[in-house]
């Protein structure tokens, strides 16, 4: 709940979240904690986010497209990491399977992944084989990146 401050009326709490949810894409989970935060009622909270899925201001489909493309395009992020990261929101694996199919093409990843491993590379000073590929491996794999792909892509760039 909020400190010092009376906690938010159903109404309130719901022109607040629409506000919140004009400004930037949010999932239901996301909405819960804030009206949670905001000592709205938990026997309101359904119905507040349901009002907000009506009203098209909230849908965890299209924030788990958005974010998908957005980790991937800007973050430079493996699946791996966005599928955690999306799983953390409590949102289906189904959503997230589909939206990591369908948003990150496979010959964009597989370009990603080979883009960031020689930008890496290019500013690794270390000489040692087995510690430059260990380094490069871990740096993808932080990255979200599966192993299969990184050791296939790092073997590549070191011979």
């Amino acid at each position: 709940m909020r400190k010092n401050k009376r906690p938010l009326a159903p109404h309130e709490a719901l022109s607040r979240a629409m506000k919140l949810c004009s400004r930037e894409e949010k999932c239901s989970f996301d909405i819960r904690q804030k009206l949670y935060q905001w000592g709205v009622p938990s026997e309101t909270h359904d119905e507040i986010i349901n009002q907000l899925i009506d009203d098209k201001f909230l849908s965890d489909e299209r924030f788990v497209r958005y974010f998908v493309r957005d980790k991937f395009r800007f973050n430079k992020w493996g699946k791996i990491k966005i599928e955690y990261l999306l799983k953390q929101k409590n949102l289906p694996g189904a959503l997230i399977s589909q939206a990591l199919f369908e948003e990150i093409p496979e010959e964009n990843y597989n370009g990603t992944l080979k883009e960031i491993l020689e930008a890496k590379y290019a500013q690794t000073n270390e000489t040692d084989p087995v510690k430059l590929k260990a380094k490069l491996v871990r740096f993808a794999a932080s990255r979200g990146f599966e192993s299969g792909k990184v050791f296939e892509e790092v073997n590549k760039i070191i011979q």
